[in-house]
């Protein structure tokens, strides 16, 4: 076999191979095992026509398609090993010169990993928050404490006010006319809440048990396509009034909660654990921009396959993450508003940050001739295999080594970038709390695109 390539266009390479007269005859040979049962020979039972008395029946080259099918595989694995190419695509652009008893001579073309420059990785500055934890921080996760300790107690001889849980059977009319999904029972919504669209909890407020009345409010624009911007009217029973009533905040309800003899006690421990959470997710934060500016430092043009793989895997995680947790893919797509090709597309800008992180990663290896040892590669089949509670071998059999090795490199190289980066105080932001959400299935329920974002998508953790 003889080969040769040239570069034809960025980041691809015009590959100029041919297979000897003596492996395509035994391709050929081989394209006659496969194909001989389907052809059929006047005087022969089916698949036992001699090879030579199908091709002078249908032709020299009747078996040639299947044949270059069967060689091309090897050869081209061969030709891209020789030429020592980074293909990061399938061959494409076929052109059979030849192809007969001699051989075939063919061309094709193959797209390769860029080859990049990299300078800048080390010292890379990016904010990082501060996991300092304010009196006031403590006092609301002791609030949130509290309020998951309240106790529900029965309202009796005043109205409706904020805050307060209301139980209600309700049913929405547009024209006169009940859609659905408009209709609840026995229903359990805490004013004051915004779990309903505006408008609805405060026309509850001041209204006693036993009251009837109508809800009068406007859909939102961004709602259900049959319901946005309509007016409606919602036909309102108040069963029922209940409000929470939370537990004293002592020494004994920090007993109560915790293994903490005293609420002081009980406090620090709280403070601690807010900080190491704080802590964790500042660093992953700034770990994240670090990372950003690094695929910044990557300037090459950057393969479209190479994206396009990524965002097929991107959506693949998505699709199992979904799934796993019992929800059709299909309908979950039309729940957000999309299709898979709309949701691939939304990957598109991510996935081509993953993409030049990798390729930067990879020559930090190179430049900085990061290794990785036989004791390295085997510790980490054995913590593979502690922690999937499965046998090395299997792990080993599972896991190709050099496919580990590459893995190891790439952490080092990650660990190398973050190592060397520079932690800037950032600016702190006030979060704010999110709503409490109503349950799902109601039609009075806010639902708009802004509130099912991908991001919010089932998650594998």
């Amino acid at each position: 076999m003889s080969v040769s390539s040239e570069k034809t266009g960025t980041n691809e390479y015009t590959l100029s191979l041919s297979i000897s007269a003596e492996d395509f005859e035994k391709a050929v040979q081989k394209a006659y095992l496969q194909e001989k049962n389907k052809i059929t020979v006047h005087g022969f039972r089916k698949g036992k026509a001699p090879r030579a008395m199908i091709e002078k029946m249908y032709g020299a080259n009747v078996f040639y398609d299947t044949a270059l099918d069967i060689a091309f595989p090897d050869a081209y694995e061969k030709a891209i090993e020789e030429e020592k190419l980074d293909v990061v695509s399938q061959p494409f652009d076929f052109d059979v010169k030849t192809i007969g008893k001699d051989g075939v001579e063919l061309t094709c073309k193959v797209t390769v990993k860029p080859v990049i420059e990299l300078d800048g990785y080390k010292g890379i500055a990016a904010p990082k928050a501060s996991a300092e934890v304010t009196d006031d921080e403590v006092d609301a996760e002791l609030n949130k404490k509290l309020e998951e300790n309240a106790r529900e107690i029965t309202v009796e001889g005043r109205a409706a006010q904020n805050g307060d849980i209301a139980v209600i059977d309700f049913e929405g009319f547009v024209d006169g006319v009940a859609f659905d999904g408009g209709k609840g029972e026995d229903h359990d919504l805490e004013l004051g809440s915004g779990s309903f669209i505006p408008g609805f909890e405060d026309q509850i407020i001041g209204h006693n048990v036993g009251d009837s009345f109508d809800v009068n409010v406007t859909f939102p624009e961004k709602y259900a396509e049959d319901l946005a911007g309509k007016e409606a009217v919602f036909k309102v029973t108040l069963k029922g009034l209940k409000a929470k009533e939370l537990p004293a905040l002592d020494d004994e309800f920090a007993k109560d909660v915790s293994e903490f003899d005293t609420l002081d006690e009980y406090k620090a421990d709280l403070k601690k654990n807010l900080s190491e959470s704080k802590e964790t997710k500042a660093k992953k934060d700034f770990e994240n921009e670090v990372f950003k500016k690094l695929a910044g430092l990557v300037s090459a043009e950057i393969p479209e396959c190479m994206i396009d793989r990524t965002c097929d895997n991107m959506l693949s995680e998505f699709k199992y993450n979904v799934e796993s947790q019992g929800i059709p893919f299909d309908m979950y797509l039309q729940y957000l508003g999309m299709t898979p090709d709309s949701l691939k597309a939304s990957y598109r800008e991510r996935a081509e940050e993953e993409v030049r992180i990798e390729l930067a990663l990879e020559k930090i290896v190179e430049l900085e001739n990061l290794e990785v040892s036989d004791e390295e590669t085997e510790k980490e089949f054995a913590d593979m295999a502690e922690r999937y509670k499965i046998e090395v071998d299997a792990v080993k059999k599972a896991v190709a080594a050099d496919t580990l090795v590459r893995e190891l490199k790439m952490r080092k190289a990650s660990a190398l970038v973050t190592d060397n980066a520079v932690a800037e105080a950032s600016e702190e932001k006030t979060e704010e709390k999110p709503k409490k959400k109503a349950p799902a299935k109601k039609a009075a329920k806010k639902k708009t695109e802004e509130e099912t974002p991908v991001e919010d998508a089932p998650s594998a953790e």
